[in-house]
């Protein structure tokens, strides 16, 4: 079994391969634009975000106050900040799959009915997740989903927003530093539990313990309670139950217990704390541990957890000329007229030298630098991983820097892992169109793309 320090390692590990790759600045920046006048839609678009919900639709069936109360929310919706906390997976930190996440609950009262209606965002299956895209819609509160192609399409009790708005909501934001506990002292901790042994021991893997208490009176609140029981999910077959008291006469906060540690089976009944308040803040760990610069974090959780302290900006890739050692001296290769060139080979040469190449196979090792830059670059890893997170923008971006805006791709694992992006890209199209609602059958390996057939499991969960 892995130690509590090693299992902490390896969550900051993922979410700072999150960080670096999952919300790049360029999309921050245009959905931040496009919500500050107040084009929602055009937010949700930059963010990679589908809208599939019609507020005039929404106006005709479930009346005008609900309505203006889902308007409202999508106005200062910050779809580039939901991406940011949405739930990941390991090893690589995609978004979690087949996954529906509250946003919003609007009670009976809006709409005359009798279940609530939830805002919420989706996440197509495994096989569909080209684009790491996430689709917006409204849930009626039932669950006759109808022909809705997601395979999980009601809110988990597990993964919901509607509790941390300012995980999404721009009016919410700077509720973000006190809800991670930032400016907790340790005595305000040792306030909000009890002495019970295991709670040092889930600090140390992560655990928000400090916040538990707090949180799971929120929660208690929303189900119309002030005390009681709630369960917390330690893992696949892990629990325990929180005691949670009232706060005192005397004002003090309310405080909290283990009252028990049942198997999975023994909590029917009881509300569940939320992923998002069971597990320390990311970013905040990651700036104590020193594994990301504040300069890096997303504009808004910055403004929370670091105020006053500079804002991410877009960073710009560079072409330079590279130095190449070729026949006893160093050569340059660098982007000429748009392509990758040899710079200090004359053109006769360098047509001399393919055409021997073509002969007897051995080529000068500028023109050997070149042709692997075109087939396994040194960067593969890190264009694969924008591709894996959808940054297809950035991943070309990647490219032209390195072989230039009009080289044209030779065969290998670069060129490969581009077109198994676009082919994966037509597979969501197809997804989304309810073309290939089941994916692609079980034997049938070849017709998905390489890059779809992943050596890990794909319900390894991001803590």
């Amino acid at each position: 079994m892995r130690s509590p320090a090693a299992n902490a390692d390896s969550r900051l590990s993922l979410w700072r391969r999150v960080r670096e790759y999952a919300v790049p600045p360029s999309m921050i920046e245009s959905a931040t634009a496009c919500r500050r006048v107040g084009d929602w839609a055009g937010a949700c678009a930059a963010a990679r975000v589908d809208v599939d919900l019609d507020l005039r639709a929404v106006a005709r069936r479930r009346g005008g106050d609900l309505a203006a109360r889902l308007r409202a929310d999508l106005r200062y919706l910050a779809p580039d900040l939901l991406r940011w906390h949405m739930p990941r997976i390991a090893p690589d930190g995609l978004l979690r799959p087949g996954l529906t996440v509250s946003l919003a609950r609007y009670g009976p009262a809006e709409h005359d009915g009798a279940e609530p209606v939830h805002l919420v965002a989706r996440t197509p299956p495994g096989w569909a997740d080209a684009g790491q895209r996430i689709s917006l819609a409204l849930w009626p509160g039932t669950r006759d989903e109808g022909e809705c192609p997601y395979p999980h399409p009601h809110p988990d009790r597990r993964f919901r927003l509607d509790l941390h708005r300012h995980l999404w909501d721009a009016r919410r934001t700077d509720e973000l530093r006190s809800r991670s506990g930032a400016e907790q002292s340790p005595s305000d901790i040792a306030a909000a539990m009890r002495p019970d042994p295991p709670w040092d021991a889930l600090r140390e893997c992560g655990y928000a313990v400090h916040r538990w208490a707090a949180e799971a009176t929120l929660l208690l609140q929303a189900e119309g309670r002030t005390s009681g029981g709630v369960v917390v999910r330690l893992g696949p077959r892990r629990r325990l139950v929180l005691d949670v008291a009232p706060a005192g006469a005397d004002l003090r906060a309310p405080a909290a217990r283990i009252a028990g540690a049942p198997r999975a089976g023994g909590v029917a009944g009881l509300p569940a704390l939320p992923d998002a308040a069971t597990w320390m803040a990311p970013d905040l760990e990651l700036l104590r541990c020193g594994l990301i610069d504040v300069d890096r974090l997303h504009p808004l959780v910055a403004s929370a957890l670091a105020p006053g302290q500079p804002a991410a900006g877009t960073p710009t890739l560079l072409a330079t000329s590279r130095l190449v050692a070729c026949r006893g001296v160093w050569h340059r290769i660098g982007l000429v007229d748009g392509v990758l060139t040899p710079l200090d080979h004359d053109p006769v040469e360098i047509r001399r030298e393919e055409l021997l190449a073509a002969l007897t196979g051995t080529s000068l090792p500028c023109l050997r630098a070149i042709d692997e830059a075109h087939r396994r670059p040194e960067c593969l890893p890190d264009i694969r991983a924008r591709l894996d997170h959808g940054d297809t923008v950035g991943a070309l971006a990647a490219v032209e820097a390195l072989l230039g805006p009009d080289a044209l791709l030779r065969s290998g694992e670069l060129r490969e892992e581009l077109e198994n992006a676009a082919l994966r890209r037509i597979t969501y199209g197809l997804f989304r169109a309810g073309l290939i609602g089941q994916g692609p059958a079980p034997c049938s390996r070849d017709w998905q793309p390489k890059r779809d057939r992943r050596t890990h499991p794909r319900h390894a969960i991001a803590r």
